[in-house]
């Protein structure tokens, strides 16, 4: 593989510190789903102190960066169009029951272009991450979506509205975590992803990880921030999903 950038390099070292966190607490979920309080105080502590984590180490080597993150929001520092997009962890409804499936999300945005991304599944541990102009990885080897190009043996994932509107017209999953299905459209794992009115931090890193795995993805620019509807797949099958999804 290329030589990653110095800003992925930091983004790594940031999201194994974080990932330490996630996992001793998930190993505590089992223990909290039997108390009377349940888990999700402890999950909210999670999240915001992966974020403080996050924020902390990415600050220390670019302090003068600003950040847009799930939980605290935008963050404005001396270099405004230099952004780190944040999602501590995407999928807190599947850690909150105990189910293994989540990650970390991490996109550096400079001058409203996605530069470097990276979606670290700390559980499992599958590391995504892409830079613009030089391809797609997962775990140091190259990725790329898949080539089908019949939609009846393609798999899609969307959120509960997406099931209920399109499936059967398509195969789809609702894995409850954005950041993974993109991440596992660019591996090709899933074939497609589309969801609406969603927030940039939970999808921008996925979204350069499937541009540089060869995939095809709408244009996202003229949503707010915080209400996107995505569209991603194949470049073999985009168009025809795009076609099943008229009414979506």
């Amino acid at each position: 593989m290329n030589s990653i950038s110095p800003n992925l390099n930091i983004m790594i070292k940031a999201c194994e510190k974080a990932s330490k966190v996630i996992i001793r607490d998930f190993g505590e979920i089992e223990n909290l789903q039997v108390t009377k309080k349940g888990p999700r105080d402890f999950v909210t502590k999670t999240d915001k102190r992966v974020e403080k984590i996050l924020i902390e180490e990415l600050s220390k080597a670019k302090k003068n960066y600003s950040f847009l993150t799930e939980e605290s929001g935008k963050i404005e520092n001396n270099d405004k169009d230099k952004i780190w997009i944040i999602d501590p962890i995407d999928g807190t409804t599947n850690f909150l029951h105990g189910i293994p499936h989540f990650a970390i999300s991490v996109a550096l945005s400079i001058e409203n272009e996605l530069k470097s991304a990276l979606v670290v599944d700390p559980i499992k541990n599958e590391i995504f991450f892409a830079e613009k102009n030089s391809g797609a990885y997962f775990n140091n080897h190259r990725i790329r979506v898949s080539n089908k190009s019949d939609l009846e043996e393609c798999l899609f994932s969307s959120d509960q509205y997406g099931l209920k509107t399109i499936f059967p017209i398509l195969n789809i999953r609702n894995t409850g975590c954005t950041a993974l299905d993109l991440a596992y459209v660019g591996s090709g794992r899933l074939d497609g992803f589309f969801h609406n009115k969603i927030n940039l931090w939970d999808i921008a890193a996925g979204l350069l990880i499937v541009q540089e795995a060869g995939g095809t993805t709408n244009d996202i620019r003229k949503y707010n921030e915080n209400n996107i509807n995505i569209r991603v797949a194949s470049s073999s099958i985009y168009t025809k999903m795009m076609k099943k999804l008229a009414n979506f």
